[in-house]
């Protein structure tokens, strides 16, 4: 895996550590799935299979948010969301225009959290089609919304130290206190069944588009994320190495994993 990313959080022109030649081109992948279904876990696997670089736009807001931004594209982002409004589409494509050295990165990259719509997956195609690349796959994660519910809505944090536990698959030593600081287990407001249904509704209605969009074009991987870790990560790398093999004119769309 390829760990320096500090391209990423300024500019894309600064210069990270040398990759290792890789025997085979590198992979250049988007990332997409609604809360709950374990895209975090299986980004930090899937980046350390293929040696690519994860670029998840949710770090670079929370740098700016703490370190401040440092171009203009970063500047406009931080303004909307300090207002409470979306980042507008172009505040975003320009964000990462102007990271566009990440895109191009010799070792490959995972895109987290964009594209977020069509535009936005309009915008990354010309920009990969201005250097000669393109996008190999779109893996989407996909879970039952009663199989979320049950896994955010045993999730529980700690009100001092912000650990994270689950009720069933990681449940503290003694109910409901913090066995890293003692203190007290919290159920986040939003991972009620009601509020977590409400996230799924959104989540759904806001990807469908990109969803087709990427479908139609025969790169949109469909993966079942119910299971363990390893199980997820050996169905995602499995269908993936299967999918990568035909070239792209021989794909056909609706690409299920299960």
């Amino acid at each position: 895996m390829h760990p320096n990313r500090d391209g990423w959080f300024s500019d894309g022109n600064v210069p990270c550590d040398p990759v290792p030649p890789l025997s085979k081109r590198p992979l250049r992948m988007v990332l997409m799935g609604p809360p709950g279904v374990g895209k975090g876990t299986q980004a930090t696997r899937i980046c350390k299979s293929f040696r690519t670089c994860h670029l998840a736009t949710g770090d670079l807001f929370r740098n700016a948010q703490c370190e401040g931004p440092a171009t203009p594209a970063m500047k406009a982002a931080l303004a909307a969301m300090q207002q409470g409004r979306l980042v507008p589409d172009d505040v975003v494509i320009e964000m990462v225009r102007e990271r566009s050295g990440c895109l191009k990165c010799q070792g490959g990259c995972l895109l987290d959290g964009f594209p977020r719509t069509v535009r936005q997956a309009e915008a990354l195609d010309q920009m990969l089609d201005e250097f000669g690349a393109h996008l190999d796959a779109v893996i989407a994660f996909e879970m039952a919304i009663e199989a979320i519910v049950a896994r955010l809505g045993g999730r529980r944090t700690c009100r001092s130290c912000r650990a994270v536990f689950h009720e069933t698959s990681n449940p503290p030593a003694t109910p409901g206190i913090c066995d890293q600081c003692g203190g007290n287990l919290v159920r986040r407001e939003d991972d009620t069944p009601e509020a977590i249904r409400t996230r799924m509704e959104v989540y759904d209605h806001e990807s469908r588009p990109l969803m087709e969009y990427y479908d139609a074009g025969g790169r949109l991987l469909r993966v079942t994320a119910d299971g363990s870790p390893q199980e997820v990560f050996n169905r995602t790398i499995g269908c993936l190495s299967s999918f990568l093999v035909p070239s792209d004119a021989q794909r056909a769309p609706n690409h299920v994993a299960r």
